[in-house]
């Protein structure tokens, strides 16, 4: 199991209430929210493994250097931030992210980001690489595209807190989208994505870029069939298409997350007890954990203990 660490303490942060604070009176409801997300995907699914994924860059100039807007709306506003690159995060969210990451490290939930890369990057070369089952845990819908039947691949999508989760696969992607999780990055990449700064082709949304990929195969396809005059496109598309090709040319190495990045060499195997009791102990009187770690001390212990 791998999760998609800031897009769960994101929706952890607005989906609990502010007024859950430290002995102190600092907001923890991040800390907590992403605490009981984890005890209740461990008691539900209990997977033998499980990384919490983190962006190390979560612009990545490999990126922006392809598509300059890439993300530019997210880039905080104050001067001295948006010069060091930084992401625009709530003011109570910004202290509590290392206190996440020291929980996590207490536990012994593995934790791997990787310089220059997003955690999307990090969950797409965990996934290529694993030779059994995996389930991707994102509220990001980007990461559809790693959805594959074949390799047993799917995402866990929460729909509401992680009580109800959207299990995707290639069936509810055709469903939905009338795409599969291979063919979802090209659709990504025709339509566009305004959250992140995406531009997509004009006048092709999610519907239309299903139909030309279930007409043409693919983004490569789609564009031979533009400048071919016997392929089956509208005057409007074809133009639209071709008008786009500088875009196209790049997106896609944008919107597809990697999946051949040098990972750091750790065990994912899942803890059945804390790796630094201390450690974990005084975090948890410091912060006022109390019954959101303990859920997930109780889901990690295997029955019987």
């Amino acid at each position: 199991m791998l999760l998609d660490s800031a897009s769960l303490y994101y929706r952890a942060y607005f989906g609990v209430p502010d007024s859950i604070r430290s002995p102190q009176g600092e907001p923890v409801n991040a800390v907590r929210g992403l605490l009981d997300f984890i005890a209740r995907l461990v008691a539900d699914h209990a997977p033998d493994q499980l990384v919490a994924c983190m962006d190390a860059d979560w612009r990545p100039q490999w990126r922006v250097d392809l598509i300059p807007s890439y993300k530019t709306h997210r880039v905080a506003e104050d001067p001295a931030a948006a010069e060091a690159g930084e992401e625009e995060t709530p003011d109570t969210l910004s202290p509590q992210i290392p206190v996440i990451t020291a929980v996590l490290d207490a536990l012994g939930i593995a934790r791997v980001g990787v310089p220059g890369y997003e955690a999307d990057d990090v969950i797409g070369s965990f996934t290529a690489r694993a030779t059994g089952p995996v389930d991707v845990v994102t509220g990001d819908r980007d990461l559809f595209q790693l959805v594959d039947d074949a390799r047993r691949v799917r995402v866990l999508y929460p729909i509401k807190g992680v009580g109800t989760l959207q299990l995707t696969d290639d069936a509810l992607l055709v469903e939905k989208y009338a795409v599969t999780g291979a063919q979802y990055a090209d659709m990504a990449a025709l339509r566009g994505d305004p959250s992140d700064g995406l531009p997509g082709v004009p006048g092709v949304g999610e519907k239309t870029a299903a139909k030309l990929i279930a007409q043409f195969g693919d983004l490569p396809g789609i564009q031979a069939a533009a400048v071919d005059p016997t392929a089956k496109l509208t005057p409007t598309q074809r133009k639209r298409i071709i008008d786009a090709g500088p875009y196209l040319a790049v997106a896609p190495k944008v919107v597809r997350v990697a999946t051949d990045i040098a990972l750091p060499d750790v065990d994912p195997t899942l803890p059945t007890e804390p790796l630094d009791p201390m450690a974990l102990e005084e975090l948890a009187a410091r912060w006022g954990l109390g019954s959101s770690l303990q859920r997930v001390l109780d889901a990690l212990t295997p029955a019987g203990t």
